[in-house]
């Protein structure tokens, strides 16, 4: 096995579901030689969509280039799909990465970013059709393996994916003593998926997430509209960058 440092990036973001990516964190940080970034625009507490705080530990200045860059979503995935300065790292960092992984609406971050154009990828039951407005291939699938493209379901379908990932980084061997040593046999205490629920509970999920499925669509359209034309412009990143105090003048 190679001595040579993995680097794993995770993106943090204000109004992040924290479950998406620290379920894969707790696997992938076990990895042998594993440096893990946890990365943002600046090094300051960040609030996950459910009132964690995070502190994200690499700014995107400082990020080094990537064998993995993994992407969750939440809530504040679609102010981060108008973000020029994100979407910008995210294109840079996905474009050079080894390997470009998303887990839940992490996905429309990616796609958003000229990352799935063609490509398949899995996510969150309630929002997996609209992936398709973005060029990608919505599959309905816990995990899904495109090339160097590897996605998770959702929030909790992480934790599968992100064994997954260590097979493919570490090989199976060292992905199933993890497997062993986190205890990870789940036995959910309800049978009940998108498959088998009662049609009136998911209209009802479907119903209270309208707001937010609107919103997500929309946001979607927007960067898709932008990719169309070549996505965010000099100006854009520029005028973003502008707005953030530099490191010599904090």
């Amino acid at each position: 096995m190679s001595t040579a440092e993995l680097q794993i990036g995770f993106l943090f973001f204000p109004g992040m579901t924290q479950l998406d990516v620290t379920g894969p964190f707790e696997v992938l940080a076990r990895l042998p030689h594993a440096r893990i970034h946890l990365l943002w625009k600046r090094i300051e507490p960040i609030t996950s969509d459910v009132g964690l705080t995070l502190m994200p530990t690499t700014a995107f200045e400082d990020c080094p280039q990537l064998d993995v860059l993994c992407v969750g979503g939440g809530p504040g995935q679609m102010a981060l799909m108008d973000d020029a300065e994100v979407m910008g790292f995210i294109a840079r960092s996905g474009a050079s990465a080894r390997y470009v992984t998303s887990v839940c609406a992490g996905c429309f971050i990616l796609a958003g970013a000229g990352l799935l154009e063609g490509y398949r990828s899995a996510c969150h039951w309630l929002s997996r059709d609209q992936l398709s407005v973005l060029g990608a291939i919505p599959v309905d699938e816990r995990i899904v393996v495109d090339r160097n493209r590897i996605s998770g379901g959702g929030v909790t379908a992480g934790i599968d994916f992100a064994f997954r990932v260590a097979a493919e980084l570490c090989g199976e061997d060292l992905a199933k003593r993890l497997q062993l040593m986190l205890e990870y046999d789940p036995k959910p205490p309800f049978d009940i998926n998108e498959r088998n629920a009662p049609a009136a509970l998911l209209a009802e999920v479907r119903s209270a997430a309208a707001p937010m499925l609107a919103e997500r669509l929309r946001s979607s359209e927007r960067a898709a509209a932008r990719l169309r034309n070549g996505g965010f412009g000099p100006d854009d990143a520029a005028s973003e960058s502008a707005a953030v105090p530099t490191r010599a003048s904090r």
